[in-house]
């Protein structure tokens, strides 16, 4: 694949990620082990209030190929296909899920020194049609996103991004839904390693005039151990330690509090994941 600018969903991700990933109310449990085959095989149970489900999930490599398959206690199976340099510096991903078969996605990604597209098509009867672009460096990206309704022939989305990335910080500006909310994001890395970092994000949606301010970060007290925070200007504050029991194997622990209405009990989460 090409060093080119990155697709349009990564613009703004590492600070969607930073004030998002591993934040959680619910208990959760995760096993991963390998056969000798190359198989990767992930149980999960997670509890969310009173209601208990769990997911297997087996991914296998081969050569240019990857196939990820998932059943969970639902009787659903999720399966993707994802099929790399079929055609020359492109990626192609074909996703369904049984029994619901108009879930069905093919999606095309196209990389470029200086470019990348990506498109995806619904398999079914009426299918939508989302088409993503980016232009730009490494350093530097332009992208834009559409969303198309075959059937009544209406665009279902429209957003366009900027990102600016440097070697110890980034940041990117998100215009989204039809133009009606905004979102600005800065990350600055405190050390090489980029495990410890400061995030701020401010978002603004037009017709409702309403503003939200979030700041956060995440510092590495030792190569196993992590210490996360974030809180909005809506009193909503997240706390997240995260610590490397065995190699591989992660014990999280997350809680969330409404500032603004103390006299509620704080929500806690748990999740533990083990890894060969």
């Amino acid at each position: 694949m090409s060093k080119g600018p990155g697709l349009f969903v990564d613009i703004g991700k590492k600070a969607k990620d930073l004030l998002t990933k591993d934040y959680t109310s619910d208990q959760k449990f995760t096993v991963s082990t390998y056969t000798g085959a190359g198989v990767a095989l992930t149980s999960t149970a997670l509890k969310k209030g009173g209601l208990s489900t769990g997911d297997v999930a087996a991914l296998y490599k081969y050569k240019n190929t990857q196939f990820d398959v998932k059943v969970d206690t639902n009787s659903n199976i999720s399966t993707t296909l994802t099929f790399t340099e079929i055609l020359p510096s492109t990626k192609t991903i074909a996703s369904f899920k049984v029994p619901d078969y108009n879930s069905g996605k093919l999606e095309v990604q196209y990389f470029h020194d200086h470019a990348t597209v990506t498109t995806t098509v619904g398999l079914n009867q009426t299918p939508g049609v989302d088409v993503t672009a980016t232009i730009g460096t490494p350093t530097i990206a332009f992208g834009a996103e559409a969303g198309y309704d075959t059937t009544s022939g209406n665009f279902t989305k429209y957003t366009a991004g900027i990102s600016m990335t440097k070697p110890d910080s980034c940041a990117s500006i998100i215009l989204g839904d039809k133009g009606d909310s905004i979102k600005a994001s800065y990350v600055h890395y405190m050390d090489q390693l980029k495990k410890s970092a400061a995030v701020a994000e401010i978002s603004r949606r037009f017709s409702t005039n309403e503003n939200t301010f979030t700041v956060g970060g995440v510092y590495a007290v030792d190569h196993l151990t992590l210490i996360k925070a974030k809180l909005n200007s809506h009193g909503r504050l997240g706390a997240v330690l995260q610590h490397e029991v065995v190699p591989k194997s992660l014990l999280t622990i997350s809680s969330e509090l409404d500032t603004k209405a103390l006299e509620k009990s704080p929500r806690f989460g748990l999740a533990l994941a083990l890894k060969p």
